[in-house]
């Protein structure tokens, strides 16, 4: 049937009327299904459904009366209704939110200002605990004025590095090199440093401090940078290289000037004078001509040493240290190719100063260093190849004695590093384990338990009865034995075997702790024998450069013997210098003519600093030693390629 109504598109009445024509029981099956074969819509399947419902309700003959639909029926039908839409607050550049999110979001920025409030109000009247960084230790104290001495030995241009720290000094000795000596062509060898208290440039103890200086750098990096004084050493390291590389012609090396100013001889010579460095220019002092040797095994192992450490320390600066490693290998070609001591070529007048007792310790000393630096296998066998003539057991060298004489017993320290940290193996590891057992042995021997070596009523252990003075060799000593501690732990090694003994490895730093101690002021007279230390240290340091007050005048050769003689303290205090310290009876005499006691020394002094180093508590990102660094030269191993498989054929 149709129904007008639905014509006028009401379709609410159109609803009403599909109500009453389902529940209907007038419907038969035939129908329905022509009604649904005519509609073909969504809808229609719904009624259907309806229909169906309606059947099975059994309803009566009676037409219901006409309802309304509820809103969910007539959504079936209708358009969907629209969720009234939430009011929306705008944040202005074209965002907006919610009014209950924004008011959210004030409530908890509110908060938020309330709790900082309260925060900063408590900080600021609530009584508080003072709190105050940890002093440095005195170590630390210590290690910035002995490297503050390295800057007082300055030679040549002292701002040519961009400034200079010591206001008392001056450019001096700038025409180094320039006389010509024996028919020898004049030479620029300006800058380095002078030795100790005179105005003499010595190669030999000079390359051995830069050599101390760098391998301190190496293993403490860290504690360096946390000490603020990282760049201070490497400037005085390139400070000591750059003259280096100029006292040789490394394309050829055929002859080292290690020397520069007269010790003896003919009058006048530096120790008959005593003048100012900065004199030296005003009188055109013709006695600083250079002296050259044409042979010298011990002078140009320690000089390839020293190079080869410095490169290690600045690898970070490639070409710089490229330029180093070559001027190593061709010191060392000329040390080992020419076998002879080097002062073998100087005058008669000048052997009596630094004259090395053999050089085949030098020769060790140098190629392990050459081997770190490069990797080259070549060194490596030159270092263990001489072991047998070079134990310490056979009294080619002190027993457990360093110094700028004795390099072995830090040679043998630095392969038992190689051996613990890195294990080369065959065919070096038996020479390795010899030199770590005479290690073990020196370092067991150090310790006062074994009585090996005497000490004095104050502690300070004398470790070479031919010396003069004692005090440089026991802190050489604490810095080895504070590194062989550092060398156990790091490679996981828990005690120092002494024989059928064992201890921890803290007796070594113990034993470095009290030989540095007395040095900076733990003995019989409580003085410190590091100058500008503590309270009490040496007034009169041997020292011609701090003898002189700033008076803006220059003093001749023989006017300076007035500071010279003088009994009072020198105008200048020679910061960080460590002095030769006391004799066997633990007694000192702070005079300026007691050199054999009271004159300072570049080895000494880079001794020092190491010990310094290596004792000091400095926070820093590693406790002990920086167990690669060293061995950023020696490329890893690469297996070799298998060999080309070949096809078999029948």
């Amino acid at each position: 049937m149709y129904n007008k109504k639905w014509s006028r598109g009401n379709s609410m009445e159109m609803s009403r009327q599909l109500g009453y024509s389902m529940r209907s029981t007038e419907y038969d099956d035939d129908d329905f299904s022509d009604l649904g074969r005519s509609m073909r819509t969504d809808v229609g399947r719904s009624m259907r459904t309806e229909h169906h419902i309606g059947r099975s309700m059994r309803l009566t003959d009676e037409p219901p009366l006409s309802r309304e639909l509820d809103e969910t029926q007539q959504s079936w039908l209708l358009e969907p209704n629209n969720k009234k839409k939430q009011p929306r607050v705008n944040l202005g550049f074209g965002a907006s939110c919610t009014r209950r999110c924004f008011l959210w979001s004030i409530c908890i920025f509110l908060t938020c200002a309330i709790i900082v409030a309260l925060s900063l109000v408590t900080w600021k009247f609530a009584p508080k605990k003072h709190r105050t960084l940890s002093a440095p230790d005195n170590y630390t104290i210590a290690l910035g004025k002995a490297l503050t001495f390295f800057d007082i030995q300055k030679s040549g241009n002292l701002a040519s590095d961009g400034k200079n720290d010591i206001l008392w000094r001056g450019a001096s000795a700038r025409s180094d090199g320039q006389a010509a000596q024996n028919g020898s062509a004049a030479v620029n060898l300006t800058g380095g440093f002078y030795d100790a208290g005179d105005n003499i440039k010595f190669g030999f103890p000079g390359a051995y401090a830069i050599t101390l200086l760098s391998w301190s750098v190496i293993e403490y990096r860290a504690k360096f940078v946390a000490t603020g004084e990282l760049d201070h050493a490497k400037s005085l390291i390139k400070w000591g290289t750059d003259y280096m590389l100029k006292t040789f012609n490394a394309s050829g090396v055929d002859k080292i000037y290690c020397q520069v100013g007269l010790g003896g001889g003919a009058k006048p010579n530096d120790h008959y004078c005593w003048e100012r460095p900065e004199d030296l220019d005003h009188f055109h002092d013709t006695r600083r001509s250079a002296i050259a040797v044409t042979s010298g095994s011990d002078l140009a192992g320690e000089m390839a040493a020293a190079l080869s450490a410095a490169s290690i320390v600045f690898k970070d600066q490639p070409g710089y240290s490229l330029k180093l490693v070559r001027g190593a290998k061709a010191l060392y070609a000329f040390a080992k190719f020419r076998p002879a001591p080097f002062a073998d070529g100087l005058p008669s007048s000048e052997r009596a100063f630094y004259n090395s007792s053999h050089f085949n310790d030098e020769l060790i000393w140098g190629s392990t260093w050459l081997y770190l630096a490069t990797g080259n296998l070549t060194y490596l066998g030159d270092a263990t190849i001489r072991a047998t003539d070079n134990s310490n057991r056979r009294g080619g060298n002190p027993f457990g004695v360093f110094d700028w004489d004795n390099k072995l017993a830090g040679a043998q320290l630095l392969l038992t590093r190689l051996r613990m940290l890195q294990g080369p193996g065959y065919p070096y590891e038996q020479v390795l384990k010899q030199y770590n057992n005479e290690t073990n042995l020196a370092m067991c021997a150090y310790l006062p338990q074994f009585k090996t070596f005497n000490r004095t009523a104050g502690g300070l252990i004398l470790l070479n009865p031919n010396a003069t003075q004692h005090l440089p060799a026991a802190v050489d000593a604490a810095f080895l034995a504070t590194l062989y501690a550092d060398y156990l732990t790091a490679a996981d090694i828990p005690v120092l075997e002494c024989g059928p003994y064992w201890f921890s490895t803290d007796v070594l730093r113990n034993f470095s702790k009290t030989q540095v101690n007395y040095a900076l002021g733990k003995n019989p007279l409580n003085m410190s024998y590091v100058v500008g230390y503590s309270d009490k240290f040496p007034l009169q340091p041997h020292h011609r450069a701090a003898s002189f007050p700033s008076d803006s005048k220059s003093y001749s050769c023989e006017q300076g013997w007035h500071w010279r003689d003088r009994n009072s303290p020198n105008p200048h205090v020679l910061e960080g210098a460590m002095v030769r310290g006391p004799d066997i009876l633990d007694r000192f005499t702070d005079t300026r003519s007691n050199a054999n006691q009271n004159e300072p020394t570049l080895a000494s002094n880079a001794g020092l600093v190491g010990a310094l180093i290596a004792l000091s508590t400095a926070k820093s990102s590693k406790e002990n030693v920086d167990v690669n660094g060293i061995f950023a030269g020696i490329p890893a191993y690469v297996y070799p390629p298998p060999p080309p498989v070949t096809p078999w054929t029948p």
